[in-house]
């Protein structure tokens, strides 16, 4: 079996420590709601009639409410991210894994704990659905 998929695993042999740093959400210009609409709306501008009728537009209108609500959620504090990267880079024994903020802690990383199929069902339940789709 190859190391290949284990970046941290494979790389250890030359000393090189790989740290995992897993943050939730925070706001930043990814996040950014004007930039997340704009961004859906070119794309939602450019897909085939095909494929609009397929997902419907209350799928595309549900998709930028959900952006609104996201924004809510996400952190100012960008101090708990640069926190992690700091102890990575400066700590004698770094922690293999690193979560940045609670969302991270407390729902994230113990989701992701579950089984996969556990959590596909959680993400699609919460999650709108074209109306295509059955």
């Amino acid at each position: 079996i190859t190391l290949f998929f284990f970046p941290r695993l494979e790389l250890s042999p030359f000393g090189v420590k790989v740290c995992i740093i897993e943050p939730g959400y925070f706001r930043t210009a990814i996040t950014n709601m004007k930039t997340f609409q704009e961004n859906f709306r070119k794309i939602w501008e450019h897909l085939p009639e095909e494929t609009k009728e397929v997902y419907g537009e209350s799928y595309y209108n549900s998709m930028i409410e959900e952006t609104s609500k996201m924004e809510a959620y996400c952190s100012p504090k960008l101090h708990l991210v640069t926190n992690c990267m700091e102890h990575a880079l400066t700590a004698v024994h770094p922690r293999f894994r690193y979560s940045a903020g609670w969302d991270a802690k407390l729902f994230y990383l113990p989701i992701s704990y579950l089984p996969t199929k556990l959590t596909d069902m959680l993400f699609l339940w919460s999650c709108s659905q074209p109306k295509g789709s059955h």
